[in-house]
């Protein structure tokens, strides 16, 4: 079988972008019954960001919530939460002993703020670093990745093999995949959806606030009468991502016909949102009613990541002399 090892972001609950871009293309990765597929919530990582012990602990929950609510087998698969496998703190430690300082100072994660020193904190300058133990810690073989993270990927590489070169094989050499079908989701404002922009689509939220963040989608000002341009319509190109066919055509004819508002657009959106993901938004607030029973969920992904962390670590302390 072949291992794949998936990290996710625990800055916040996901939302439609992320469902869409990472969520549902990495469960369909998990159906494989070739893969030996293992999913952890990258919790330490966002201390980098993020130092209320209760904002990250919801976070967790509500990420371990949503990706079990869009289906995920959390009992065929590991899930786990990165902290409890304090063996990837170890190893870290291990390499950063073989990462030069050239390397971490040219990655993007710190290029992109180095503009504002003061406000880096080591840990996000040995990130690259914590990402390499995340995947070489379970001898992981193949690590699906965005394309910001390809160079953080190649970091991983190139540590694991100076490693290898100074102690002989240690490390299997993880190889990345980019999904190249991958595409942008669209926020509300026509940027690419993301929290940092505040142009999300909350499907798992309350159906007052879904409806608000869909009223709030940009338009330009034509009216109701006038005909429109489906394909530079934000409500349109955010429809047809989760829309069946028909009802795609049937929405791009009315724009194209007149006597179709964006108000009209924006309802149909909601009430297509709130029809197609009705049990995944009522599983999602059931399992977070009941956090003591994620936590069991995820202490027993934890207990089974941490039998091969264990013995990774153990072969790495060998070679080492420890």
């Amino acid at each position: 079988m072949t291992r794949v090892l998936t990290g996710i972001q625990s800055s916040g609950k996901p939302h439609l972008g992320n469902v869409l871009g990472a969520i549902n293309p990495s469960i369909e990765l998990s159906k494989n019954s070739k893969n030996d597929s293992l999913f952890f919530i990258a919790d330490l990582h966002s201390l980098i960001n993020i130092k209320d012990s209760k904002k990250r602990n919801e976070n967790t929950l509500a990420v371990a919530a949503s990706w079990i609510a869009m289906g995920f087998d959390h009992e065929k698969n590991y899930f786990y939460r990165q902290s409890r496998i304090t063996e990837v703190c170890e190893l870290a430690w291990y390499l950063n002993c073989f990462t030069p300082y050239p390397m971490l100072s040219n990655s993007h994660s710190f290029k992109d703020k180095s503009d504002n020193l003061s406000d880096i904190n080591s840990g996000l300058f040995t990130y690259p670093v914590l990402m390499a133990a995340d995947i070489l810690l379970y001898d992981s073989e193949i690590v699906p990745v965005g394309k910001d993270q390809k160079q953080h990927l190649e970091i991983t590489r190139d540590i694991a093999k100076s490693f290898n070169h100074n102690y002989g094989d240690t490390f299997i050499i993880p190889e990345s995949r980019i999904d190249k079908n991958v595409q942008t989701i669209p926020g509300t404002d026509g940027r690419k959806m993301s929290k940092t922009y505040e142009n999300t689509i909350d499907i798992f939220t309350d159906e007052k606030t879904l409806k608000k963040q869909i009223m709030s989608i940009v338009t330009d000002s034509k009216g109701l009468k006038d005909k429109k341009d489906p394909d530079s319509c934000n409500i349109f190109n955010i429809f047809k991502l989760i829309a069946s066919k028909d009802d795609v055509e049937k929405m791009k004819n009315n724009y194209l016909e007149g006597g179709y508002g964006y108000g009209h657009a924006k309802n149909n959106l909601l009430s297509l949102i709130l029809d197609l993901y009705k049990e995944e938004r009522n599983l999602y607030d059931e399992l977070l009613k009941n956090p003591d029973h994620l936590y069991g969920i995820l202490e027993k992904g934890e207990n089974k990541a941490r039998t091969i962390a264990k013995s990774v670590l153990d072969r790495v302390k060998n070679k080492l002399g420890y």
